[in-house]
């Protein structure tokens, strides 16, 4: 077919490639490995730079090549400083999983001789079930009882998470008694029931955690949260100041991967070395756990602090988006094919710089860039073999009245 004279038509709208890179260790230089990874994915596959182009690292990769690491001996000395060498201790709130908390939860266990764990029920803040919840609804029990853990194994004890075969509870016990720590479960959800058995919490909560320590200091507990447990270095460890331990990873048996301090740095230099390179000013960002839920497993996903630690300035904001639904079954009802497109670019091009609680914007995303970018990013590059700890994203800024 001769396409000489015809009019190019743009039909791709975003455009997202995970991209490969060298496999990151502790100290490489991560702002020269993204950039030249981004700089030879395009002149091998043949895409071009533009403005407002999108460039995010995991979170993961930036950790481990600024060496932000503690051993579970680290944690247990700063918990020792923090709770003068306590007895006994009590955690309120933990998740549920192996690879975000069992390691935090064995420096808690090897730090004390007794140690009362409150779990939430009928899942954890970011969904990992701990029981039956339809057997739940159908008990004596409702979401404000206290079940202790003797009640919890008679009604509840055979519970397996679904996709895991495990239960938690089970799986915490044995990793707290195998540190020789006496371990006691309690579940309820009223933080304030952890005063019963201690005084000296960890609340372990995430995207709650300042409200639920000031509801405990306020009741008289020597409360701290786990995001002020390794909020400096012990002995050269890594460490981070406004997050501690939350948004850490299992590295080995006795090793954590915290959660990155210098993405601020890092996607600015990156920024820089991009525009230099290509004559873009392209967007750079580090993201985390998305914010998502599984439909299936309950499962929200995000049990880091945030999506993005770190990005670049233009990315702040939330969407500014018509509905194009809306627009088009009300305003232009009565067209059809290429006049309802103009006449809907026409709207696009004349919308307002802020459309908030406008009807137009009905039914769009209210949630913020880094949260939607991130959560783009978590699913594409995902949290296994791919290989792409990069994520370059083209087309996300634009819309239909762009050409």
């Amino acid at each position: 077919m001769n396409l000489e004279g015809c009019e190019t038509v743009r039909d791709l709208g975003t455009v997202v490639r995970g991209i490969r890179t060298p496999i990151i260790k502790e100290g490489d230089n991560l702002r020269e490995i993204v950039v030249d990874s981004i700089i030879n994915a395009s002149k091998n596959n043949g895409f071009e730079f533009h403005d407002k182009d999108i460039v995010a690292i995991t979170e993961a990769v930036v950790g481990i090549s600024e060496g932000n690491y503690v051993t579970i001996d680290e944690v247990v000395k700063d918990i020792h400083n923090k709770f003068n060498n306590a007895n006994e201790l009590g955690i309120v709130f933990p998740i549920l999983s192996r690879n975000r908390f069992s390691l935090i939860l064995k420096a808690i266990a090897r730090s004390t001789n007794k140690l009362y764990i409150q779990l939430s029920f009928p899942s954890d803040e970011v969904g990992n079930g701990i029981l039956d919840e339809e057997k739940l609804y159908r008990s004596d029990y409702n979401l404000g009882s206290v079940i202790t853990e003797e009640q919890y194994r008679k009604d509840f004890g055979d519970w397996i998470h679904p996709f895991t075969g495990i239960n938690m509870l089970n799986f915490y016990k044995e990793l707290v008694e195998k540190e020789g720590c006496e371990a006691e479960f309690i579940l309820s959800n009223n933080a304030l029931d952890i005063l019963k058995y201690t005084k000296n919490v960890i609340n372990c909560d995430i995207h709650t955690r300042y409200r639920t320590k000031e509801m405990l200091s306020n009741a008289g507990a020597n409360v701290v949260g786990l995001f002020e447990i390794m909020n400096s270095p012990v002995d050269g460890s890594g460490y981070n100041e406004k997050y501690g331990m939350l948004g850490s990873n299992k590295s080995t048996e006795e090793r954590l991967k915290l959660f990155p301090r210098t993405g601020q740095e890092l996607v600015e230099n990156i920024q820089k070395d991009l525009k230099e390179k290509t004559g873009k000013t392209i967007e750079v960002m580090v993201y985390g756990d998305g914010a998502f839920k599984d439909p299936v497993g309950k499962i929200w996903e995000l049990a880091d602090p945030v999506v993005s630690p770190a990005y670049t300035s233009g990315l702040d904001g939330t969407p500014n988006e018509i509905k194009l639904k809306y627009v088009s079954d009300n305003k232009y009802a009565d067209l059809r094919g290429d006049e309802l497109k103009e006449a809907i670019k026409k709207e696009i091009r004349a919308k307002a710089s802020d459309l908030k609680g406008q009807m137009i914007t009905q039914g769009t995303t209210p949630r913020r860039l880094t949260d939607l970018i991130g959560s783009l990013c978590d699913l594409t590059s995902g949290s296994g073999d791919k290989g792409t700890p990069v994520v370059f994203i083209q087309g996300y800024f634009d819309n239909l009245s762009n050409d």
